[in-house]
C-alpha cells in the first residue's frame, strides 16, 4: 500500500476531444492536456504548474475543441501518450500517495473512463478532493459554481487562459488555497 503523504495537493484539470454534439463515428472524448498545478499544504504556495500534452489515439481535435482550448492537432499530436502521461503522474508528482484534487467529477471520470478502457492502471490514490463541491460547502452556496465565479467571489484574478488545462489547475489551486487557509485562520 502507497505511503500517504500530506504535503501537497495535486491540482489536476483536463481538456479532452469535444465536439458541439455528438462525436463523429468512431471517436470518443480523449484528454488532451492535463493542467498539474501543485499546492503545498502547509503554505497554501502554488509551487509548479504544467501542462502536458496529451496525444489522442481514438479522436481527432475538432474546429469547435480547438476554438474551446486553443489547442491544435498539431499540438496534441505532438504530446505523449495517454500510458506516458499516467506515468509522469505517478512518478514525478506521486500521485497514488498524494490527495489529488479537480473542480468538479469530470476530471475523475474521465480518467477512470480512459484507464478502464486502455486496460491501464489508474494514476491516482483513492483520496480525490472535488473542489467545485467544497467551494460551494465552504460559501454556503445553494448550488455549485463555475471556476470564474468562484475566483470572482474570493476576489481572486482569473490567470490565463480558460478551458486550458494548465491555467484552470493554476486557478483551482487558488481557490482550494484560499479555502484551506481559511479554515486555518483563528476566530
Amino acid at each position: 500500500m502507497a505511503k500517504k503523504r500530506q504535503d501537497q495537493v495535486i491540482v489536476i484539470d483536463v481538456e479532452s476531444t469535444c465536439w458541439e454534439g455528438l462525436p463523429p463515428v468512431g471517436e470518443e472524448s480523449e484528454i488532451i492536456e492535463i493542467g498539474i498545478c501543485t499546492l503545498d499544504v502547509a503554505s497554501g504556495q502554488r509551487l509548479h504548474k504544467r501542462g502536458l500534452l496529451v496525444k489522442p489515439e481514438h479522436s481527432q481535435v475538432s474546429e469547435y475543441c480547438q476554438q474551446l482550448t486553443t489547442l491544435t492537432q498539431e499540438q496534441v499530436d505532438g504530446g505523449v501518450s495517454f500510458a506516458e502521461a499516467c506515468a509522469v503522474l505517478r512518478n514525478e508528482y506521486l500521485a497514488k500517495e498524494r490527495v489529488w484534487a479537480s473542480y468538479g467529477d469530470y476530471d475523475r471520470r474521465q480518467f477512470e473512463r480512459q484507464c478502464r478502457a486502455r486496460q491501464m492502471g489508474y494514476p491516482f490514490g483513492l483520496r480525490h478532493t472535488n473542489v467545485k463541491s467544497l467551494f460551494a460547502l465552504a460559501q454556503a452556496l445553494p448550488h455549485e459554481v463555475s471556476v470564474p465565479e468562484a475566483l470572482h467571489m474570493l476576489n481572486l484574478p482569473l490567470e490565463g487562459v480558460l478551458h486550458r488545462g494548465v491555467d484552470d489547475a493554476w486557478n483551482i489551486a487558488a481557490i482550494l488555497s484560499t479555502l484551506l487557509l481559511r479554515a486555518r485562520a483563528p476566530g
